[in-house]
């Protein structure tokens, strides 16, 4: 078997030779994206930051109010706000959430138009359905070696990192909703004339809505996970204390943040998830 390995492909190689490529010949590109992400990140984090606290809670709740329509709820998430400003984690959290935000932008704002067109496509959602397969396979650590080559250190190689891990779930939710859609109720559609883009926002879109806001939950969901991973590259925010404890064996923090940021994930679940009606 000595030939066999003696005869390594050599796919690290070609990878890195790939990145040292595109840093050659496009690091000015690179370096404008990565000017244009972090400006709009320091915006919306004075946003979040220049007010009172308690202002922007009392603005998550008012928003869960008007999403849910459910006191239950806007306490839950007025109550998650509270712990985290008591345990002393308001500015990490504003800082993960700003992050969020973005790779949400991001994520939905090109994974849906994908999921759409993948569920009307079914050949092109098999054929990008190993690549989905393989972005949410590799480890998320893989991903932070050439976001660092790329931008540097800071919060933009963590949100890049953040939407090449998390995109794969808004598109095959998007998909699966868009193609479970009734036959009958697109074919009524056409039948009194309406045009694809009719059939799509009027009739498809409506149907395949729980399946979006599904994926919209999962991007959340999956865009907060990524907080720790992306402290690692400079990214601030509530990974920050706990890569800390992780460096200094601290148990106490560790859990601390910890349960910060399952605060945080149960606010932003309660905010925005929807039911079906059965």
């Amino acid at each position: 078997m000595d030939w066999l390995t003696d005869t390594k492909l050599p796919i690290g190689k070609t990878i890195a030779a790939g990145f040292d490529w595109l840093t050659d010949n496009f690091g000015p590109l690179f370096d404008a994206i990565d000017d244009f992400l972090g400006n709009g990140i320091d915006g919306l984090l004075w946003l979040l930051q220049l007010p009172p606290a308690l202002v922007i809670i009392a603005l998550f709740g008012a928003l869960t109010w008007g999403l849910q329509r459910s006191w239950p709820r806007v306490a839950v998430v007025v109550l998650c706000f509270l712990y985290v400003l008591n345990q002393g984690y308001w500015e990490e959290t504003t800082e993960s959430l700003t992050l969020i935000v973005f790779a949400v932008i991001f994520c939905m704002g090109v994974g849906v138009p994908i999921g759409i067109y993948s569920a009307h496509n079914p050949r092109f959602f098999k054929t990008i359905l190993p690549v989905l397969d393989m972005m949410q396979t590799i480890p998320t650590f893989v991903y932070l070696i050439p976001m660092i080559v790329l931008f540097g250190i800071g919060m933009v190689p963590g949100l890049v990192a953040t939407f090449i891990f998390v995109i794969p779930a808004p598109i095959r939710l998007t998909q699966l909703g868009v193609s479970q859609v009734s036959t009958a109720l697109t074919e009524a559609g056409e039948a009194f004339g309406a045009t694809r883009m009719q059939t799509l926002v009027k009739i498809e879109l409506p149907s395949a809505f729980p399946q979006i806001m599904a994926g919209l939950n999962q991007t959340i969901m999956l865009s907060l996970s990524m907080v720790v991973i992306a402290a690692l590259v400079g990214a601030d925010g509530l990974g920050v204390p706990v890569v800390r404890a992780l460096n200094t064996v601290n148990a106490a923090l560790g859990f601390e943040s910890g349960l910060v940021i399952v605060a945080v994930a149960i606010a932003l679940d309660r905010m925005l998830r929807v039911e079906r009606s059965s």
